[in-house]
């Protein structure tokens, strides 16, 4: 069952987050030497970063950064979600001295992003090597890996990553990363992390804020309406977070708790 943490305003919020990943950031660094986590785009990377870096403590040497998907635009594009990473959290840490290894930042292929399905078979190969896996030349990627973390949001439609209610990759199994070329929002090419994935993470959270998520939020809590892809999100052996505001849930019959502990 989901953990669902309503707070009073988008600050809270941006400061759960960040207790959040400190706090699975300084585990997963206990249990494996380095904390691997994907960001997704959107709003999410300057809520989840705001209050994150600036806090103590927290070993960013160790991280290993993932996107949960990405645009197949130019990375100094506006739509590019490795832009909206590197201006909220990569490019503030190396200013203060506490940089991410360039080395273990993995992003979109610049080379690639004319083609998505050549972009998202390089991005699958390169977290092979980051992480382990099979796959070969077989376009497989093997067993789904475990990241420690993986940050979502979510759209009007229910669609998280780049997966979109009724689209056939919301049913792809064999592929770690996917090409999609038609995507109901735009920009239409993209590449994303597929649904088992996601489900193999040791966590999983949501971030949502704002009176136009309740609805949406109403049928992925409480109903697990399985038409919006963000409903599919149930870690197999992980643990499913929610970081809303209190617009955003006024809605929701689930419980929910006023303050964050993991």
């Amino acid at each position: 069952m989901a953990k669902v943490f309503a707070l009073e305003s988008g600050e809270d919020v941006s400061r759960a987050v960040g207790e959040f990943l400190a706090q699975a950031s300084a585990e997963a660094i206990a249990r494996a030497g380095r904390f691997t986590v994907a960001f997704s785009g959107g709003s999410l990377p300057a809520v989840a970063c705001r209050a994150l870096r600036t806090m103590d403590g927290v070993d960013f040497s160790r991280w290993h950064v993932f996107w949960a998907d990405e645009r197949c635009v130019p990375l100094d594009d506006a739509e590019s979600n490795f832009r909206l990473v590197r201006e909220e959290l990569l490019a503030p840490l190396a200013a203060a001295g506490r940089a991410i290894p360039d080395a273990q930042v993995v992003r979109i292929a610049a080379a690639l992003v004319a083609d998505p399905a050549a972009a998202a078979a390089d991005y699958q190969r390169r977290m092979q090597q980051a992480l382990g896996g099979g796959g070969g030349d077989s376009g497989e990627g093997g067993s789904a890996p475990a990241l420690d973390c993986v940050l979502l949001g979510i759209g009007p439609d229910g669609h998280t990553c780049s997966l979109f209610p009724g689209h056939p990759l919301l049913d792809e199994r064999a592929l770690w990363v996917a090409p999609i070329e038609d995507s109901p929002k735009p920009p239409p090419r993209r590449i994303t992390l597929t649904m088992p994935v996601v489900n193999a993470a040791r966590r999983v959270a949501f971030v949502a804020t704002g009176a136009g998520k309740r609805d949406t939020l109403r049928r992925i809590i409480d109903l697990r309406d399985p038409a919006l892809p963000a409903a599919r999100v149930a870690p197999a052996d992980g643990c499913l977070y929610w970081f809303v505001d209190r617009p955003a849930a006024q809605d929701l019959a689930t419980p929910t708790a006023s303050s964050f502990s993991l």
